[in-house]
């Protein structure tokens, strides 16, 4: 089984001008990751923009994503779905694709409860042949995944870890405590601006949204972290939460909270010249030239440019 720790980004989805995914810079893009020194790619995230995604754009950006990486670094697959039926389809097509490891949200539209969620990953898990993990992001499915239930899972080995995104830093804190001596099982925060504390309560890595802008950076906290050195670790911390402001350039009122958030990681790579495009999937908007150039003042003073 593969070692699943680290800094593990979730992939932005480069589009061109004309709104097409921009094979050349998801290659680009997975470089630049790898050569920060990330320890995985998590490709059909949610910063992947992927419920935008077409079945054709998601086979795709896998199949790019799976190509760039060239088995340097294990590509962890989103098949988050509607229901579990639809779920397993989804690992069906993608799987036929590649991928060292899975991630599932608890279905959404659908109203779920905890016996359902439970259901659903145990499913998931006997239908494919790689390690499961399980996406805790109520924000995206308006569903927090029950504590027991993960430990439950976790016990019995039907689970390989968590991605908690949830926001939840006691929940979070619990979940690490119950599940610490486990073998093999890794629990992941996706936030961008408290990895420092994430890492320090037992985190067996990151997947920052952020990561795909200054993979270097987050590294740079893990190691700090794993050397038992938290000044360094809490010093780079600091510097990241400012290069988070990106999120913030856009104006106010102008796009949604999506736009914003993943636009400013992508006018972020135009800049850098790690992308050619901060085109966003439809119907959200791209940063415009007075959102670039907030964007461009927060990277320099970041040491980006």
């Amino acid at each position: 089984m593969t070692d699943f720790h680290g800094i593990i980004p979730p992939l932005l989805t480069p589009r061109t001008e004309d709104g097409e995914i921009d094979r050349a810079g998801i290659a680009a893009l997975v470089d630049h990751l790898v050569d920060g020194g990330v320890h995985g790619i998590f490709a059909l995230g949610s910063s992947g923009e992927v419920p935008y995604l077409t079945n054709a754009e998601r086979d795709l950006v896998l199949s790019t994503a799976i190509e760039a990486a060239d088995g340097r670094v294990p590509v962890l697959v989103g098949i988050s779905e509607q229901t579990t039926t639809r779920t397993r389809d989804e690992a069906d097509r993608l799987l036929a694709i590649g991928g060292d490891a899975v991630v599932v949200t608890t279905p959404f539209y659908a109203l779920s409860d905890a016996a359902e969620v439970e259901r659903h990953l145990r499913a998931i898990a006997a239908h494919v042949s790689v390690p499961v993990f399980a996406y805790d992001v109520p924000v995206r499915t308006h569903m927090k995944m029950p504590l027991d239930v993960l430990v439950r899972l976790a016990q019995e080995g039907v689970i390989a870890g968590v991605k908690d995104s949830s926001g939840d830093d006691v929940g979070f804190r619990r979940l690490l405590l119950a599940t610490r001596d486990l073998p093999n099982f890794a629990v992941f925060t996706g936030h961008e601006v408290v990895t420092d504390g994430a890492m320090l309560g037992g985190a067996a890595g990151i997947v920052p949204g952020l990561g795909n802008v200054d993979p270097a950076g987050y590294v740079r906290v893990y190691d700090a972290a794993k050397a038992g050195d938290w000044a360094s670790a809490v010093a780079e911390q600091d510097r990241l939460a400012r290069l988070f402001d990106i999120t913030g350039a856009a104006t106010p009122g102008r796009v949604s909270a999506g736009a914003a958030g993943l636009g400013g990681f992508k006018t972020a790579l135009q800049l850098m010249g790690v992308i050619g495009s901060n085109r966003m999937a439809e119907p959200m908007e791209a940063l415009d030239a007075a959102e670039t150039d907030r964007v461009r003042e927060i990277i320099t003073a970041a040491g980006l440019l």
